[in-house]
């Protein structure tokens, strides 16, 4: 598998890193931090999903994860099923949701 998320195709990301030392701000070009190039690499989870019916191993970035958790908790059809989550959790799920203060704070203002 690559290092990147099935659903939203995060993957690593090249960038600079940056060293922090004495003699950065003013002075001689000698003592000047240097810049060395980094990889950035997404936060990746080997999960099982139902896609047509079948069960696979993929790999999702957790903010793709915490998307389905959100999806499910607000009773929207998430854009995957996650095999993991049985009936029980997906309702212990919803349950918590619905026990949060901007839930609370919703039903209220919609009665």
């Amino acid at each position: 598998m690559k290092n990147v998320c099935f659903h939203c195709g995060k993957g690593i990301l090249m960038g600079r890193q940056h060293t922090h030392h004495r003699g950065v701000a003013g002075g001689r070009w000698k003592k000047r931090a240097p810049k060395t190039a980094k990889a950035f690499a997404p936060n990746l989870q080997k999960v099982r999903v139902m896609i047509g019916g079948v069960v696979k191993q993929v790999k999702l970035c957790t903010k793709c994860i915490k998307r389905i958790k959100k999806d499910i908790a607000d009773g929207v059809k998430p854009f995957v099923t996650l095999a993991s989550l049985e009936k029980g959790v997906a309702v212990k799920i919803a349950a918590h949701a619905a026990k949060t203060p901007k839930k609370a704070v919703k039903a209220k203002k919609a009665e």
